[in-house]
């Protein structure tokens, strides 16, 4: 960021995608992006989008198309975001530890055009491609990749040039539901206001941020790529995140701001004293976190090391929640903040009225200060999450005498494990393929490292004896069909799974039973 920043010009190249071009017209060599891949200028990453954008269209992309990355954390990734913002193009970062089933229902669901692959996983990008014809342009990052084109060829035969006629695009992140089929988080969103991003973050010339989480994440890609590159706030990318490289990426670029998830503060806090010690953290202002609910202890611990300066927001890929800072957080400990303007969440019943304060119900967000979403094909299911202005992601809670918001249960039944939200439906679909098993629940169980961890409980057939062996099946069954993260780290085997009236099986007695049971 240098100090020479005019918001409003800066704005009005924001509201046209073209926020990169306005630092690279202002200081073309200034830092842009720091990786252990490659680096970029502002000016070398605007000509870089330029030439994407002309690649994309000289292969039938345009306006209003969508566009699919699959990449790890490479100035890449930063170009398609860049590119697609200034061509009108929708953008739908993919979570690379997905299968290539679930990769590639993303890629067919979101009607992609267009499918930009890093080397890394080129046997998912194969196999989704197969399954989604109509991403018929196909981009190969770092590497070949069977049936797809060089990224880095594709760009080079085009000029960098301004393109003359740009056009502010959007993203489209996709959200699981319980139904356990993700859901694409669809609006056309308004750019976000420059002056207030940097009024909020407090960025000033000299700053550098870090970013320690996946950029197919909304909380990466928003406050640690999207906002400080708004600003022209260099941005040093970590390639998979452990708390001894993260210290030294601190120390040497002089990190001042970044995001984490609580999972990142417990392993940062369990570092021998003597190396949290000589850790050079001084040059830290503002860490903001989110994605799961942060212990009261752990969040007082990092707070009692790197100083108040830690921040912390409630939202979702659907919308904003609230937002509380340090000292707030010390007089108010365990809040998640305190709504502004006042009706930007409340507590509910069901129908959407308010309750008092002191009593438990479901989180209501408004959803008009950042646009109506909708899920994409699923006016059902959109219709179904609001009422009026307001939307519920089935979050529990409660607010205080002084309006400030606490969460009690982020969902009735969704896992979230190191900031990561796991549909427990999808696990107990693969788990009742398995011919042993009769009947199965998948449950969160705490876990101090990761907030929670997976448990399955099974009920297995008539003629089957439960055993060590037949867990350790189950779990290697459920690698072959899910991602790594949503599996169960450990099964128990049951005579009979709790079931109310009608059937359904009674999760919440679960949770209490195995609730002290231990790590997963």
């Amino acid at each position: 960021m240098t100090a020479a920043i005019n918001f409003d010009e800066l704005q009005g190249a924001a509201d046209r995608g073209l926020a990169i071009s306005y630092h690279a017209d202002a200081d073309p060599d200034r830092p842009a992006l720091v990786s252990a891949w490659d680096d970029r200028t502002f000016g070398e990453l605007d000509d870089r989008a330029n030439q994407l954008v002309r690649a994309l269209r000289a292969r039938g992309v345009h306006a209003g198309d969508g566009v699919v990355v699959l990449c790890a954390n490479r100035p890449e990734f930063a170009e398609v975001v860049a590119a697609t913002q200034r061509a009108g193009l929708r953008l739908t970062p993919v979570n690379w530890h997905l299968t290539a089933a679930e990769t590639a229902y993303i890629v067919d669901d979101c009607e992609a055009k267009a499918l930009i692959a890093d080397v890394r996983f080129a046997a998912t990008a194969v196999a989704a491609a197969i399954e989604a014809p109509r991403a018929t342009v196909r981009l190969a990052v770092g590497g070949p990749i069977d049936g797809f084109e060089a990224y880095d060829d594709a760009l080079a035969a085009e000029t960098g040039d301004a393109i003359e006629d740009p056009t502010l695009g959007w993203s489209m992140l996709y959200t699981s539901g319980t139904t356990g089929r993700p859901k694409g988080v669809h609006r056309n969103e308004a750019p976000v206001s420059a002056k207030l991003a940097a009024r909020m973050a407090g960025y000033r010339p000299g700053d550098v941020n870090l970013c320690t989480g996946p950029l197919y994440h909304a909380a990466p890609l928003l406050f640690t790529l999207g906002v400080p590159l708004l600003v022209g706030v260099p941005v040093v990318l970590m390639d998979g995140w452990n708390p001894a490289e993260c210290l030294r990426l601190i120390e040497e670029h002089r990190i001042t701001h970044t995001h984490m998830v609580p999972t990142m503060f417990h392993r940062l806090l369990a570092l021998p004293e003597d190396v949290r010690a000589v850790a050079d953290v001084s040059s830290l202002r503002y860490v903001i976190h989110g994605a799961a609910p942060c212990p009261v202890g752990v969040k007082q611990r990092m707070i009692d090391w790197v100083g108040p300066i830690v921040h912390e927001y409630y939202a979702a890929t659907e919308g904003l929640g609230t937002f509380v800072d340090s000292e707030t957080w010390l007089k108010k400990p365990g809040t998640v903040g305190k709504p502004w303007p006042e009706d930007q969440a409340f507590v509910g019943d069901e129908d959407g009225n308010r309750l008092p304060p002191g009593e438990v119900g479901l989180v209501w967000l408004k959803a008009a200060t950042i646009g109506r979403f909708e899920y994409f094909k699923d006016d059902t299911k959109t219709e179904s999450t609001y009422r009026g202005e307001h939307f519920t992601l089935g979050d529990m809670g409660y607010s205080d005498e002084d309006g400030y918001l606490f969460l009690t249960d982020r969902t009735a039944n969704v896992i979230i494990s190191g900031g990561v939200n796991i549909y427990p439906a999808e696990v107990d679909a693969v788990l009742l393929e398995h011919p042993a098993v009769g009947d199965a629940a998948t449950i969160g169980i705490p876990d101090d490292e990761w907030g929670e961890a997976v448990l399955a409980v099974v009920e297995l057939r008539d003629d089957m004896t439960a055993s060590d062996e037949l867990a350790a099946q189950l779990v290697g069954f459920c690698r072959e069909h899910l991602a790594g993260f949503k599996c169960p780290r450990r099964v128990e085997f049951v005579a009979e799974l709790p079931r109310q009236d009608n059937g359904k099986i009674y999760k919440r007695l679960l949770r209490d039973r195995y609730r002290d049971a231990g790590p997963a």
